[in-house]
């Protein structure tokens, strides 16, 4: 089992920055993706930035060139920096971690944290 606490977010000014945490603690396979996801109310959940344990990085095109992942595996811990926010980043942010296997994948999801964009 793993668990996930996020830690980070809250209201900003756009333009602003955030920088969001997702600590783990229990059994990280060898090969795992960890990823940031976000939900806006009334909106399907989506992909915001994934980072695998080969280092391999990927962001949905709307964050490119704002946003950051990037992890401390000492700490089993990754991040999220958030630069030049807009008010259309306003969503819960949820971290997910996947374990693979060599016969199935094992997703978990934080809580969520709350991210607010506006003047």
């Amino acid at each position: 089992q793993v668990q996930l606490v996020e830690s980070g977010g809250g209201l900003v000014q756009p333009g602003g920055s955030l920088r969001l945490s997702c600590a783990a603690s229990g059994s990280i396979f060898s090969i795992y993706t960890m990823g940031w996801y976000r939900q806006d109310s009334g909106k399907q959940r989506e992909q915001v930035a994934t980072i695998t344990s080969s280092g391999i990085t990927n962001y949905a095109d709307s964050v490119k060139g704002r946003f950051t992942i990037s992890r401390d595996n000492a700490k089993n811990t990754w991040y999220l920096q958030m630069n030049s926010l807009k008010a259309e980043d306003t969503a819960v942010y949820y971290c997910k971690l996947t374990n693979w296997g060599t016969r199935a994948a094992y997703d978990y999801w934080g809580q969520g944290t709350q991210v607010t964009v506006s003047s």
